[in-house]
């Protein structure tokens, strides 16, 4: 997957929605998409962190993106469909949606979880990416050809101990990849898939392994290629599959 290679228009008038695109693989995704010809909408809790991701792409060259401050661990729905509502308006469709924005919690046993975190953590991961999606699969129909990415990670798809909720929540989003692809796949041009993005140097991972050297690990913008295979065409006729970055 890292060795694949993108057209430069790649994703020419495409309109994508990035989750999380204020720091980390959001932000490299989001200047990737732009670079490649997409109108980006960057969706974060840090309008300054946005701000920042927007001069980037301006100053690159990239079409002039958008930016949508939520919080996703307290949106309620009719965020979500207000959200989806301002994007029909402005864009008239929705080519891609990028599932990045991600709560990581404590690395604690099951009987010792603070049941706060535990609700926070489900709310940002888990029914936050159905919120959002739910709202905006009538944006993504008027599509031709739109891409739907959930974010995924190792551990929810095979359970270790100590990562409670971060990975009982991806875990979850796992099976609802595979029911809206499964839904999707046979009356829409949407496609549906998962991406563990794999050891990458974000604030998040440094959470979760203090003791780690950041330099033995990967920097956002070297898994990049994954995250344009899945949001650009070359990835039609894949849905319901779960992918690796490296």
């Amino acid at each position: 997957m890292m060795d694949y290679q993108a057209a430069p228009d790649l994703l020419a008038d495409r309109v994508i929605l990035v989750t999380g695109a204020g720091d980390g693989i959001g932000a490299a995704a989001a200047k990737t998409f732009a670079a490649h010809g997409a109108t980006l909408i960057l969706l974060g809790r840090t309008i300054r962190k946005l701000e920042a991701v927007y001069d980037a792409i301006e100053e690159a060259g990239g079409p002039q993106p958008a930016i949508y401050p939520m919080n996703l661990e307290g949106a309620t729905a009719k965020d979500y469909a207000d959200l989806a509502a301002t994007v029909d308006k402005e864009f008239g469709r929705l080519d891609g949606l990028l599932h990045n924005a991600a709560m990581f919690g404590t690395r604690t046993p099951m009987d010792l979880y603070n049941l706060e975190i535990w609700g926070k953590v489900i709310q940002v991961n888990l029914h936050g990416a159905f919120l959002l999606t739910r709202a905006c699969l009538p944006v993504l129909k008027k599509s031709p050809d739109a891409s739907v990415v959930f974010t995924s990670a190792e551990v929810g798809r095979k359970g270790r101990a100590y990562w409670g909720a971060y990975a009982i929540s991806y875990a979850a989003v796992e099976n609802m990849m595979e029911i809206l692809a499964d839904e999707l796949e046979n009356n829409t041009s949407i496609r549906v898939n998962s991406l563990d993005p794999g050891p990458v140097n974000t604030q998040m991972r440094r959470w979760a392994f203090p003791g780690e050297d950041p330099a033995t690990v990967a920097m956002p913008e070297d898994i990049m290629a994954a995250y344009l295979y899945l949001m650009g065409p070359d990835s039609q006729g894949h849905t319901g599959e779960k992918f690796d970055a490296q």
